[in-house]
């Protein structure tokens, strides 16, 4: 099972992502932090069918709202030996806790948590 990055669910939702990666999530039930269904809807320059879209995906994929006592634990682990910054740490700790493989082009900030699975969607 994966958990899809907020540019990942950005670049499915505008069909940016390459094939093989298109592929891939359209073969998954996604799932999302409750960070990146935030993410996705805070920008202001979202344009109303931008919004949409992301709505009807929002609808879809199952979204990990909570932040337990677990998420909370290795958020502040991860936070505290890696500096990295907060809402990737919550996203990182979720895939974690949860045995997700975290789909992200952003690797630089995950690739280095020990134990994280990092899949680019960029690179399948």
């Amino acid at each position: 099972m994966y958990l899809l990055d907020t540019n990942t669910v950005i670049d499915f939702c505008n069909s940016k992502l390459p094939l093989n990666a298109r592929n891939l999530l359209n073969g998954i039930e996604p799932i999302v932090s409750v960070i990146t269904s935030i993410e996705l809807f805070a920008s202001n320059k979202t344009t109303q069918h931008e919004k949409f879209t992301l709505e009807e995906f929002i609808k879809i994929a199952i979204v990990y709202e909570s932040l337990n006592t677990n998420i909370v634990a290795r958020t502040i682990e991860i936070r505290q030996q890696y500096k990295t910054k907060l809402p990737d740490a919550i996203i990182a700790a979720t895939a974690l806790v949860y045995d997700l493989i975290l789909i992200t082009r952003n690797t630089k900030d995950f690739g280095s948590i020990e134990g994280l699975k990092v899949i680019d969607p960029w690179k399948i």
